[in-house]
């Protein structure tokens, strides 16, 4: 895949119940639909690592689990991130960094731990944080079923927005750019839109950088 363009990775991370696959996959019908060639995936990825530690969250807890996760973010960077990003793609990853600073932080991991076993992790261009109440998280996670043990009512909720808050804080302070998109009240199909933009225009701006190198 060559695209005549640098490629960029976005990632996009937030709360259960906030919409970020629906977010990711509605986001790279825009982008396809203009033109731009986008990879979708996800993480913990579909690589042996990220399957033991999507599928084994009540085995693994605490250090151990941060750490599978992080080495399957690492393998996921060399074989699936980089690779399509070198070729000019747009990357648009279902959770990242910023997933693992939270859900691993409430399963008791100190946070300066979680900040250097991800030191190594590639910076996204762009990070998507997608917030939701508390209260509509749960009752949306009820409706689909929760898919770990870190989604337990409205306690978890409420920790799980607050530490995302803090974590938004995290990259900014390492100067990545932040799009924080509230999807509460809004419309599936307008949150796409609205992010589908700021990739075009980013992925604009990066054709010119490239083209000026």
């Amino acid at each position: 895949m060559s695209t005549g363009h640098r490629g960029l990775l976005v990632t996009f991370d937030g709360p259960a119940g906030a919409g970020k696959s629906t977010a990711v996959r509605l986001t790279a019908r825009y982008l396809e639909d203009r033109g731009l060639a986008t990879h979708t995936t996800a993480e913990p990825s579909q690589q042996v690592l990220g399957t033991i530690a999507r599928n084994n969250t009540d085995t693994f807890r605490g250090l151990s689990l941060a750490c599978l996760v992080a080495a399957d973010r690492y393998r996921h960077l060399e074989t699936e991130l980089r690779p399509y990003k070198r070729a000019g793609g747009i990357v648009l990853c279902d959770r990242y960094v910023a997933s693992s600073l939270v859900l691993q932080r409430m399963d008791g991991v100190p946070l300066d731990f979680l900040v250097g076993l991800n030191a190594h992790a590639d910076l996204p261009d762009l990070a998507v944080l997608l917030t939701v109440e508390p209260s509509v998280a749960v009752e949306r996670v009820a409706v689909r079923g929760a898919h770990t043990r870190f989604h337990q009512g409205i306690a978890s909720a409420e920790q799980e927005v607050a530490f995302y808050e803090e974590a938004a804080t995290w990259l900014t302070s390492r100067g990545v750019p932040l799009l924080t998109v509230d999807t509460t009240d809004a419309a599936e199909s307008e949150v796409a839109a609205h992010i589908g933009a700021r990739i075009t225009r980013l992925a604009a701006t990066a054709g010119t950088r490239a083209a000026e190198a």
